[in-house]
Formats: structure tokens, sequence, C-alpha cells
């Protein structure tokens, strides 16, 4: 059995395409978590 592996180079333009689309999931997602953790520490006060 051969397992085959395939790498890319990655260039810069796709490097900011990345960064820009797990920003635009990312900091939502955090701030929502960021928010309920909040909300949550103020029922166990």
């Amino acid at each position: 059995m051969t397992e085959t592996t395939h790498h890319e180079d990655v260039s810069g333009a796709n490097k900011i395409k990345l960064v820009l689309a797990w920003s635009f999931v990312g900091i939502p997602l955090l701030w929502g978590v960021f928010n309920t953790l909040a909300k949550a520490a103020l029922l166990f006060q």
C-alpha cells in the first residue's frame, strides 16, 4: 500500500486570502465566546 502526499506551496496572495478568511470567521467567533463567558460569569456571582 503506497501513501501519496500532496504538498502545495502557498503563494503570498493565497496567504493573505487565508488570513482574511480566518479573520472573517475567527473574530466574530471570539467575540461571541467572550460575550458568552462574560454573561455566564455574571450568573455565577
